[in-house]
């Protein structure tokens, strides 16, 4: 977004990447998802223009360069990506992270924690709650059954938004709904429309502090191409925007926008999308940290 680099201990908001997708199973690439939004970003303004809000106006933000990781290691790159989040969270920023694949959501998840697990509210095709994939527990379709598991993410507190496609079992949803996870599928987001389900999102939420992961698949492919695990039937860029905008009022203190696979789109289009969609929770987030802040 052409901001300034610095260090956590001088802003309210990090703008931040996570180059990795050793998680992923299939369709790779997200790691060169953060290069290629920080460069459709460029795009973007300064105000929106619905509400006219400036974030860059309400608090200080700027880019904190890209977590380490080891492309041939997942363990350490889960190990150092918590801790590059962790030096985040201890230098009193909140981010905003560009994935990667959404294993990185675990790492983030254990970076910020504090003790006590936190509210989620989640977009995305999948629910990502599986045990295991190809025999490993850690990639990314299992990144909230482990943060569940360890404490990270209170279930009764998730709701997941936008899920569709068909799955390998039927007993994948198992765990979701033992836990008290709200799921809310594409038809009922459909039916029931953005402003009721994001009422009940916000109302599952609660006060508490909350946390926000956006997977570009949520959106159609038709709008969103790049990225691991497409699925038809999604949302448009219109209604991610309008889902977004009625976080207004939640206390975000992280969020994440993943799934970004710059080879899968050469048009550069779901990387402008992802771009985007990161401005929206901006303006969200810088509005969470201003009324934090007074």
């Amino acid at each position: 977004m052409r901001l300034p680099i610095a260090t956590p201990a001088e802003i309210d908001i990090a703008l931040v990447g996570v180059p990795f997708d050793g998680g992923t199973t299939n369709r790779t690439g997200a790691r060169h998802g953060p290069r290629e939004i920080r460069n459709q970003s460029s795009l973007t303004r300064r105000v929106h223009h619905v509400g006219l809000t400036s974030p860059f106006d309400l608090v200080r933000v700027a880019d904190c360069g890209d977590a380490p990781v080891n492309p041939v290691d997942k363990e350490e790159s889960l190990a150092s990506i918590a801790g590059f989040f962790e030096a985040i969270r201890d230098g009193g920023a909140i981010p905003l992270t560009a994935g990667g694949d959404h294993l990185i959501t675990l790492p983030v998840l254990r970076g910020l924690h504090r003790g006590a697990p936190r509210s989620l509210i989640h977009f995305d095709a999948h629910t990502d709650t599986y045990d295991e994939i190809f025999g490993t527990k850690y990639n990314h379709g299992t990144p909230f059954r482990r943060a569940v598991e360890e404490g990270l993410l209170d279930p009764k507190r998730m709701v997941q938004i936008g899920l569709r496609g068909a799955i390998s079992d039927a007993a994948n949803y198992d765990f979701a709904r033992a836990a008290g996870i709200r799921m809310i599928f594409i038809e009922e987001l459909m039916a029931r429309g953005v402003a009721e389900v994001m009422a009940e999102a916000r109302e599952i939420a609660g006060t508490g502090e909350t946390y926000v992961s956006f997977d570009i698949d949520v959106i159609d492919p038709a709008f969103a191409p790049g990225t691991g695990t497409p699925e038809i039937g999604g949302i448009t860029t219109f209604q991610a925007q309008a889902l977004v905008r009625e976080l207004a009022g939640v206390d975000i203190v992280g969020a994440d926008l993943v799934e970004v696979s710059p080879p899968l789109d050469p048009s550069g289009l779901t990387a402008l999308t992802g771009a985007t969609m990161m401005f929206e929770l901006l303006c969200v987030m810088a509005e969470a940290a201003e009324r934090r802040r007074s």
